[in-house]
């Protein structure tokens, strides 16, 4: 399908977080705009909308590709407004020829077609498998070298599962589809200002990024999913990344305990002195930073984040409630340990938001994502620099 739409300027108001690792050096060593794909997730959430006026307020810097319906998000961008151009691009045409690269005057959709109608805020399983389809596409253009990157907008899981195609969620999908063994999922934002210290006190860090030692676990699998095997593996990619994505020549890791108090010496659990601690010790034996194991309740307070590169939580609840209170509209969740570069919104389908129409979406990140995705891309090719010469 061919479309060309038009779309005008819309004022967002979300904040974009700074790039990870972006130097002068590295943005030299760009090729002129770096293209990503931008997968566009449930269509009647609010996915397309912040998609397209992410892709449209970034397209000067960046050629963001989008993978979905074309039709569709012409559509979607001639009512956002008239200004946005977008030029359809057949997926047997980009195997056969590669990515053309446009100009920052239009929007590349590589057609993913839906299977049926889309009201906004309402769900249909029809549409799930077209909606994982654009994730695999998303997937062979990194491996095909059309993309740099990855960012994805929120899809509905339940809607896929309702499709017949058992699915748990992002994280997962993109490990078992590259054959990534063991990944991490981190979720990363601006640094609140009242833990900026004293400028006196020298280099801080500027982004609060907790990482989580298990994801999507009822509070009672966690403690049976902790192992000293699995967190040295868990501590070996984040350290890993951190270098070779974010810059981070020597990255600073906090653990915070399962328990209350961390264990309160063992009479509040035993996680810590059987599990986390011999892990942090094997893993300080291979060089690592990693301290711990920190109480969470007393962890998130500018003695301790101010110069942390990453927050390592035993479980979801742990760290990302914290994290999202500080950074909620600026956050990016982000892939660890998988052979490309994955980074998405840090918010959820907003089905209620897309039944009141365009305009109420918020795309700050969406935009977080991109500059996320954009500065690991130019830490990585820094780092694959630095090993040739």
């Amino acid at each position: 399908m061919s479309a060309d739409a038009n779309t005008a300027h819309i004022a967002h108001t979300g904040r974009a977080a700074p790039l990870p690792a972006s130097s002068s050096t590295a943005l030299a060593a760009r090729r002129g705009r770096p293209a990503l794909a931008i997968t566009v997730g449930e269509p009647a959430g609010i996915g397309p909308e912040i998609a397209l006026r992410a892709a449209w307020a970034r397209r000067h810097e960046v050629n963001c590709v989008l993978l979905g319906d074309a039709a569709f998000l012409a559509m979607t961008a001639a009512a956002i407004d008239p200004a946005i151009r977008i030029s359809a691009l057949s997926l047997m045409a980009v195997r056969n020829g590669g990515l053309p690269h446009f100009g920052p005057e239009r929007i590349s959709v590589i057609d993913v077609p839906l299977d049926a109608h889309v009201v906004p805020g309402q769900l249909n399983k029809e549409n799930g498998r077209a909606v994982l389809a654009t994730l695999d596409t998303a997937i062979e253009g990194v491996q095909a070298g059309w993309f740099e990157a990855v960012v994805t907008a929120p899809l509905q899981k339940s809607t896929i599962n309702d499709a017949g195609v058992p699915f748990s969620g992002h994280t997962e999908y993109f490990a078992e589809r590259t054959g990534t063994a063991q990944v991490v999922m981190m979720l990363a934002g601006p640094l609140p200002a009242v833990f900026a210290p004293d400028s006196a006190a020298g280099a801080a860090a500027t982004q609060l990024r907790v990482a989580l030692a298990t994801t999507h676990l009822p509070l009672k699998d966690v403690s049976a999913a902790l192992s000293q095997d699995g967190l040295g593996r868990i501590l070996d990619i984040i350290d890993h990344d951190l270098k070779t994505k974010f810059a981070i020549a020597a990255p600073r890791i906090l653990v915070c305990g399962l328990n209350p108090h961390a264990g309160e010496g063992g009479y509040l659990g035993r996680e810590e002195i059987d599990v986390i601690t011999p892990a942090l010790e094997a893993a300080r034996a291979r060089g690592i930073d990693a301290r711990g194991p920190y109480p969470a309740d007393t962890l998130f307070q500018p003695k301790y984040l101010h110069d942390a590169d990453c927050v390592l939580a035993m479980y979801h609840d742990q760290g990302l409630p914290v994290l999202k209170f500080a950074t909620f509209g600026a956050g990016v969740n982000i892939t660890l340990g998988l052979p490309l570069i994955r980074t998405s919104v840090d918010h959820g389908t907003a089905l209620d938001l897309a039944a009141q129409g365009l305009g109420h979406a918020d795309c700050g990140s969406m935009e977080a994502a991109i500059s996320a995705a954009l500065g690991m891309a130019d830490a990585s090719r820094m780092a694959r620099l630095r090993t040739t010469l």
